[in-house]
């Protein structure tokens, strides 16, 4: 015979959860990852517009942008720029994460287009972009984690994948856009 207690108990676990509760290593796994791949993309952002880091500032990077066929390389180069800069220092943050995470997945699908030619491996390769656009994309389905400015915010606080999803389809379809006036 079990227990009222017993009974409870067991009902709550088979109980289903609208939210998994969060374990502390998750938490810091997501705040590793958004750190590190907020940080670089915000330092990539730097070096597009103000020529950080060793980068080629924006004049450098609006040449690329127009021998890459791209219309308008200045305003594509502050459009890359900011889209990595302001997407990395919302992740670093996790500030509106599906939309931060969005912005560089966005700017990554245009990176592994104009490299696409060169193989997966390094140095002409997509690898690194590619894994670039991963981490960003896991990072709108799974949310920021509890270490994060979006769990103070009351339509983010509870992360729903819906959110990533939305934010991810927002960003591959800009994406496309601007891979359709490229020449």
């Amino acid at each position: 015979m079990t227990s009222p207690l017993g009974t409870l108990a067991s009902s709550r676990l088979d109980a289903p959860t609208r939210h998994a509760p969060s374990l502390p290593g998750h938490d810091s796994g997501l705040l590793l990852l958004r750190l590190v791949l907020g940080l670089t993309m915000a330092a990539h952002g730097a070096q597009k517009l103000f020529g950080s880091f060793g980068g080629p500032g924006l004049e450098g990077t609006a040449q690329f942008f127009t021998m890459s066929g791209y219309p308008a390389g200045r305003t594509m180069a502050v459009v890359a720029g900011l889209s990595e800069t302001l997407g990395g220092l919302g992740l670093v943050a996790g500030l509106l994460t599906p939309l931060a995470a969005a912005a560089v997945v966005g700017t990554m699908i245009n990176a592994l287009a104009v490299k696409w030619g060169g193989g997966f491996f390094a140095p002409k390769g997509v690898e690194y972009e590619l894994l670039l656009t991963a981490g960003a994309a896991a990072l709108a389905l799974t949310g920021p984690g509890r270490c994060a400015i979006d769990r103070f915010l009351p339509g983010l606080r509870a992360h729903r994948p819906v959110h990533g999803l939305v934010a991810l389809l927002l960003g591959v379809v800009l994406a496309v856009g601007v891979l359709l006036v490229r020449r």
